[in-house]
């Protein structure tokens, strides 16, 4: 008999998720992480006191009240809400798209001159049904916006011109004839106090948790360990790219400790032109309102530059890179998950999908609610 129900591979939000769900079903559970710590790319480290997002920004919003009452069983969250900056060679913009950012870009006052403006500048691009991203972007907020605010920062981040990159990409972006600054506008946002690590730390309370150890190297001997395993690594590693790698966008942070209390003023500046290497600066601090727990101010503070990369093996791959070639790789790729008897795949590298976090915990309980009954 094996020793355990289910060997869950990663401890980030999916595998945490699953790990309590069957471990609350009366499931013996072994949980493992290549990694030396819990929580996967939400992981927090404390430094100068502060909270720092060491595998990007993660900012927690749903309008799912299931999984926000989930999560509120091991976190009490903030009132944080993000409205980043963008910055274009020193001219500073609100995100999202709004009536601020309409009044810096053109002086329009009322939302009727921001739409008049708009239109006026899809009509004189000729865009009717848009086929790239680039004619998305135009046909939604105009050639200035898009050439100032979009363009490079997109290019930067997923390495290609716009007009070789999906609509889809764009069609979410939030574009607003109002004064309104919080980009996400979902019912419920927030910010774990006292950071990830300890809200996926609560999760796992009572699991059995190994870090530092890599399933794909010692598969045989650990999948014996369980009658299942629950995988939320990539899917085409898992395979050992046998039909060839799916393509990713990676990202490297720098991060500094500065010895002044305030950097930006801001958790998130957007640097928008092709010229400037980074695409985004994160000063963390501002995510928890410049303070401690105990509420005191912090004398220093903590940035990361954030510069997006194409993803090859040995690097950390984030963003499932969703277009037309590599969505049919990954449906083979799916054809052979689908073959493995006892595996479960989950999770953003294990679908190929770039889930929110909200997204992420509601596909794991809606799996786990299948699995455990």
């Amino acid at each position: 008999m094996a020793a355990y129900d289910y060997l869950v591979v990663g401890s980030g939000l999916y595998g945490a998720v699953f790990a309590r769900q069957a471990t609350d079903a009366g499931k013996k559970v072994l949980v493992i992480d290549r990694r030396p710590n819990v929580a996967g790319n939400v992981y927090t480290e404390k430094i100068e006191g502060i909270n720092v997002h060491k595998y990007g920004a993660h900012i927690f919003h749903t309008n799912n009240r299931e999984v926000w009452d989930y999560v509120g069983r091991f976190a009490t969250f903030n009132r944080f809400t993000n409205s980043p900056v963008a910055n274009y060679h020193g001219e500073l913009y609100s995100l999202p798209f709004n009536m601020y950012t309409f009044n810096r870009m053109w002086g329009v006052v009322t939302p009727e001159e921001a739409a008049e403006k708009i239109e006026e500048q899809r009509r004189e691009a000729g865009i009717t049904e848009p086929r790239n991203l680039e004619e998305q972007a135009i046909s939604l907020v105009g050639t200035d916006i898009y050439e100032k605010l979009v363009k490079g920062y997109t290019e930067k981040q997923w390495g290609r011109p716009c007009s070789e990159l999906p609509s889809f990409i764009i069609k979410r972006l939030p574009v607003r004839l109002t004064f309104d600054n919080n980009y996400f506008n979902a019912l419920y946002q927030g910010i774990p106090v006292g950071g990830y690590t300890r809200m996926v730390e609560r999760m796992l309370e009572g699991i059995e948790v190994r870090l530092g150890v890599d399933y794909l190297k010692e598969q045989d001997e650990l999948r014996a360990l369980a009658d299942k395993v629950v995988y939320t690594g990539a899917i085409d590693a898992y395979f050992d790219y046998k039909l060839g790698p799916l393509e990713y966008r990676s990202v490297r942070f720098e991060t500094e400790v500065l010895d002044k209390p305030n950097f930006q003023g801001n958790a998130a500046v957007n640097y928008t032109d092709r010229e400037t290497p980074w695409t985004r600066i994160i000063e963390h601090k501002w995510f928890e309102f410049g303070k401690d727990e105990e509420g005191h101010d912090l004398p220093k503070t903590v940035i990361s530059r954030e510069y997006s990369s194409e993803w090859k093996p040995g690097d950390e791959p984030y963003y499932p890179v969703n277009d037309e070639k590599n969505g049919k790789l990954y449906q083979e790729y799916r054809a052979l998950a689908d073959k493995e008897e006892g595996i479960i795949f989950g999770g953003r590298l294990g679908e190929y999908k770039y889930y929110d976090m909200d997204a992420v915990i509601a596909s794991a309980l809606d799996m786990a609610r299948k699995e455990l009954g």
